[in-house]
């Protein structure tokens, strides 16, 4: 338990019907009742997780500042595990900040960002990957991204991670009993040490199979609609977007810059971008747009090739798949409702490998699904279900992948004959990178890094 009572206002800035500014520590109630007023007196110590009505005073006078509910959570069964008082108010951004000032006038001091729930964390309220998908849960853009971080703040993730990591001690406990008393303690066989290795590799490695997945519904991922001028770049995007949002015309080179949209596909937050029509022009104006369209195509995380069904594959389209080679690409041949001139087997040679194809109209609406669909998996991947357990952080998937590799020396030494006091050694590199996901073997600096992430107030 820390010593010093912190305070922040704990709701988003701007007007809202209801605001709250909260406060925890040995002093919090003593605070809060140095700014709440009512006729009645409040019992000593109040009722834990009972509302109060009364109202809050101007700190400096006294006299009457808003109506207020005040909220005890009595230690420890508060969210930081201390004394924890919430005050509720109207949602002006002026009477917050008179109660916050307040607060910190009667002995608080304003909370660092995310040192609520560090607190909750260092007082066993929450382990570190829980309190790493509250901020998750924050920040989610898409109901898929918010059932992972739920998951992961209901401990589905900290579960399993402590079962691996209980293996391994188990494991550890019996290969040193046995190297501190050899007279009365037998060896696991070496044959048990690497296949009990193996079963927990094994584990891992299913958890790291949802890494990619788990980070693209956590942080999303760049969609860039590329082609040569008048496919249906911009028709497409407002397809997908369900919006006019691009300029369409019969006009080739309409669009002249990047247009980026965020978008909800399937759950995963994606940046939709619409570029200019990749061809060489004398158009300073186009150039400065085709120049900006093949930086995005570096960054992209996924490329839909955009053809035009209708007229097939052209020179023009030939010199763009060179640039789209060693990329992943989704190809979508539009203005089918038109014609069906675009073959599979001609795409695959230009891109010198396999890509998969569908055919859609922008203008109807036709293939639409399909699309989507086709760039979600592509995204994806296959072998993931909803009820499998994510992991999302990266973090996490580098402690994950150094017990993967520990584990691996340790099948390796143990399947070659090595002294288990060697093997022991890789064991216990695994079991503390396990240990780092949850807390139970991090560093300060780590801990300090993680919730300097979080807002003020939480």
């Amino acid at each position: 338990m820390t010593v010093d009572t912190i305070a922040a206002i704990a709701t988003a800035p701007g007007e809202a019907g209801i605001g709250i500014v909260r406060t925890s520590g040995p002093r919090a109630l003593e605070c809060a009742l140095a700014l709440f007023r009512r006729p009645q007196a409040l019992p000593a110590p109040p009722e834990s997780h009972r509302a109060y009505y009364g109202l809050v005073v101007r700190p400096e006078t006294g006299e009457k500042l808003d109506e207020c509910v005040l909220t005890y959570f009595a230690a420890p069964r508060s969210y930081t595990g201390e004394d924890v008082v919430e005050l509720a108010c109207h949602g002006s951004n002026l009477v917050l900040a008179t109660v916050l000032r307040g607060l910190l006038q009667a002995g608080a001091r304003l909370a660092a960002p995310g040192e609520f729930t560090q607190r909750a964390f260092l007082n066993g309220r929450l382990d570190l990957a829980e309190a790493e998908a509250v901020i998750d849960v924050i920040r989610a853009h898409t109901d898929a991204a918010l059932r992972i971080a739920t998951g992961q703040l209901s401990g589905r993730l900290s579960r399993e991670i402590a079962a691996l990591r209980h293996a391994l001690i188990t494991l550890l406990a019996e290969i040193e009993a046995a190297i501190d008393f050899p007279e009365d303690v037998d060896p696991p066989a070496d044959g048990e040490v690497a296949r009990r290795a193996a079963e927990v590799r094994g584990r891992a490695d299913a958890l790291l199979r949802t890494a990619d997945a788990g980070r693209l519904y956590r942080e999303g991922a760049a969609l860039v609609l590329a082609g040569r001028p008048n496919v249906g770049k911009s028709s497409l995007l407002n397809a997908l977007l369900r919006e006019e949002r691009a300029i369409v015309t019969e006009v080739p080179g309409t669009t002249r810059d990047v247009i980026e949209e965020s978008l909800n596909l399937r759950g995963i937050p994606l940046r939709a971008i619409d570029t200019a029509g990749l061809r060489e022009t004398e158009d300073r104006v186009e150039a400065l747009g085709v120049e900006r369209t093949r930086a995005q195509l570096a960054a992209a995380d996924l490329v839909v090739w955009v053809l035009d069904a209708s007229e097939g594959i052209t020179d023009a389209d030939r010199r763009i798949a060179e640039e789209l080679r060693d990329r992943r690409v989704v190809v979508a041949a539009n203005k089918a409702d038109l014609g069906d001139a675009v073959d599979q087997e001609a795409v695959v040679a230009l891109l010198g490998s396999e890509a998969p194809l569908t055919r859609l109209s922008a203008r109807t609406g036709q293939g639409m699904e399909a699309l989507e669909a086709l760039v979600a998996e592509t995204l994806l991947g296959g072998g993931i279900t909803p009820e499998s357990i994510w992991v999302s952080n990266a973090r996490h998937e580098s402690r994950l992948r150094t017990a993967q590799d520990a584990l691996d020396r340790a099948i390796e030494a143990s399947e070659a004959g090595f002294d288990q006091a060697a093997v022991a050694l890789d064991l216990r590199l695994a079991a503390e990178a396990l240990g780092e996901i949850t807390g139970e073997t991090v560093t300060e600096e780590t801990i300090s890094q993680i919730f300097a992430r979080f807002c003020v107030g939480k």
